[in-house]
């Protein structure tokens, strides 16, 4: 039997600027997804959960939440750009230029902008992605561009002993799932 570790995200050496990731997981929002997210956060606003009110308007029927729509696009986008992330140093850019409805599928793609190493903080890269969120239609829900430190490959919390000393993690040594 092979125990394999599982995929532990990109690490700064591996972006190139104009790549290209369309990640791998969509999905479908649900009226509870949209409701809960609205109350939870304290907006107020009945065009995101009260369906006669939505009825009354141009839309017709609910609208997502455009922050709900900014945490999924973004939550899509950790496995390809910041699963080794150490901060979000900033989003810009943010437009919605289509509405989102319950119902409708998220799909969502990062276009890698710039990379450079960090000059104040030897084991990270600055790392500028442009995220894209579109429903199953291919119109564009939500566009952002968002700029993090990414740790270098040997750096970060998988590579560093409770005592704060560098360590290479060898399969069987701790740190990684086995058996899944």
């Amino acid at each position: 039997m092979t125990t394999h570790t599982g995929w532990q995200g990109r690490y700064y050496e591996d972006f190139v600027v104009g790549d290209v990731f369309e990640h791998p997981l969509g999905r479908t929002v649900t009226s509870t997804d949209n409701i809960w997210f609205t109350l939870l956060t304290q907006n107020t606003a009945p065009l995101h959960f009260d369906h006669e009110y939505a009825r009354r308007t141009e839309f017709g029927k609910p609208l997502v939440n455009s922050t709900f729509t900014l945490a999924l696009v973004a939550g899509q986008s950790v496995t390809d750009v910041s699963q080794n992330v150490f901060a979000n140093l900033g989003w810009e850019e943010i437009t919605l230029p289509s509405p989102l409805f319950e119902g409708d599928t998220v799909h969502s793609r990062s276009t890698v902008l710039k990379a450079r190493e960090s000059g104040s903080r030897p084991g990270l890269g600055v790392v500028t992605v442009r995220t894209t969120g579109y429903k199953q239609t291919g119109d564009v829900v939500i566009e952002f561009t968002r700029t993090l430190l990414v740790y270098k490959r040997g750096h970060g919390p998988r590579h560093t002993d409770p005592d704060g000393g560098q360590t290479a993690r060898e399969p069987g040594t701790g740190g990684e799932a086995s058996g899944t």
